[in-house]
């Protein structure tokens, strides 16, 4: 090999290392490396988006369906409530001696017992008391209720129609006491109304055996068959 030979590639070989520095100093300096620069704008992993001293926006999306369901439930119990003071007001009222006529009617079976009709003689349907709190002639007290009587709810008696109770006058085997006839019966109501009832023709006798059951919606309800 000649000396000019090894010349031009010694040249060549120089000239090919000053190529691929230059490349590779180009390649730094590209924009599509993934490594940020310093003063990228990219945020580090971990960081926060909102620049310092700025203030972020409260989300309003939430509060507003929170507040959405809130009034929602407001509304659904005020309905509620208004529904409630309806049905109190359509409530039957008490009745009154001045619309309920009371009689009394002596039945064969059972034995010493009086059978009492409450009839609603009036307009709108009225509760009756829980039980009639008779009173026969002087009696300073009312007569003891048969609990085993009691029904579920207080009878309530629409225009026209009838409610009912059973009166133990005596006992059956002599073992009453204190007993006396009466031909007044007085039967007063939770208002303060007093009823007056007609009792059978002779009158009745009564002794320590005296019973009252409660207000029934039938007539054997209260008399037991």
């Amino acid at each position: 090999m000649s000396a000019r030979t090894i010349r031009r590639t010694r040249l060549f070989a120089a000239t090919t290392v000053a190529l691929a520095a230059l490349a590779l100093t180009a390649c730094e300096g590209d924009g599509s490396d993934t490594g940020a620069p310093a003063g990228s704008s990219s945020v580090p992993a971990g960081s926060s988006s909102v620049p310092a001293g700025a203030q972020a926006e409260p989300s309003t999306g939430g509060s507003e369906s929170a507040g959405g369901k809130g009034s929602d439930s407001g509304s659904s119990g005020s309905g509620a409530s208004d529904a409630g003071g309806q049905d109190d007001g359509n409530m039957p009222g008490k009745c009154s001696a001045s619309d309920v006529k009371i009689t009394a009617t002596k039945v064969s079976r059972p034995l010493n017992h009086l059978l009492l009709t409450a009839t609603n003689t009036g307009s709108k349907t009225c509760m009756l008391p829980p039980y009639p709190a008779a009173r026969f002639g002087e009696a300073q007290s009312v007569p003891p209720v048969a609990e085993a009587t009691k029904p579920q709810s207080l009878t309530g008696v629409e225009p026209g129609k009838s409610g009912y109770a059973g009166v133990v006058l005596s006992s059956g085997d002599g073992s009453g006491e204190n007993g006396y006839e009466t031909d007044t019966l007085t039967i007063p109501f939770e208002d303060g109304s007093i009823a007056t009832v007609s009792l059978p023709s002779g009158g009745v006798y009564v002794d320590t055996a005296l019973t009252v059951t409660y207000w029934q919606t039938s007539m054997d309800g209260a008399l037991g068959h």
